[in-house]
């Protein structure tokens, strides 16, 4: 299997090192490719989910990089009765790991705010476990977190933080009895300590117990 994702990432675009970064690199180093990865750990998707959700990428680039992600392992199409979904394939969702460390090692870079970038919640699903690492609560905690209008639940146990998106919200367990509601900059803020509980909720709102939120961030 290996052997066949190393051919198909050969080429052109190839490094050509024997080295594992570089090779990680040829076959997850064009752009979009992380990002597309980014978006599939919250979960499978359907294509035009998944162009709505990334934005500024043209069809024909996110088709092809798809196949391309296909081809090398990373990514594997699920039919479904509503269509076909992408999801990761095991090896593919072994990227949490470096991507969460990514995402730590850029968190200094969201301190000026977002200006004019896109944002889209789901990618808090990636950001918050990456940012709140080391976290833990004996009994688990559930926290809701709704920014314009989607909702994350961050559950943090004896293992750490997991961030997920609820299939079907109007479950009645699907919603945590705590909810925080804020702007993605809040949140972001929340889990780099940049701001307090208390400062955070001066400019949100929370439904339910202020103690979870102390637990899961640590004030």
């Amino acid at each position: 299997m290996i052997e066949k994702i190393n051919q198909s990432a050969r080429g052109d675009r190839s490094y050509g090192q024997f080295c594992a970064l570089a090779r990680s690199l040829d076959v997850v180093g064009d752009r979009w490719t992380l990002l597309i990865v980014r978006e599939l750990l919250a979960g499978p998707m359907r294509y035009t989910d998944l162009r709505k959700s990334l934005g500024g990428i043209a069809t024909n680039l996110l088709a092809d990089r798809l196949r391309t992600m296909e081809e090398r392992g990373v990514v594997e199409r699920r039919l479904v009765d509503s269509g076909v979904l992408y999801a990761l394939t095991p090896w593919g969702l072994g990227l949490r790991e470096p991507l969460e460390a990514l995402g730590r090692w850029g968190a200094p870079l969201l301190a000026s705010g977002p200006g004019e970038d896109a944002f889209q919640p789901r990618w808090l699903t990636l950001a918050l476990p990456a940012l709140l690492r080391g976290a833990t609560a004996t009994p688990p905690v559930e926290l809701g977190i709704e920014v314009d209008g989607f909702l994350i639940v961050l559950r943090v146990d004896e293992d750490g933080p997991h961030a997920s998106v609820p299939a079907d919200t109007a479950a009645t367990d699907a919603v945590p009895a705590t909810v925080l509601v804020a702007a993605p900059d809040v949140i972001v803020a929340l889990a780099t300590g940049a701001l307090t509980v208390e400062q955070a909720l001066a400019v949100g709102h929370l439904e339910g117990e202020r103690d979870v939120l102390r637990t899961v961030f640590g004030d």
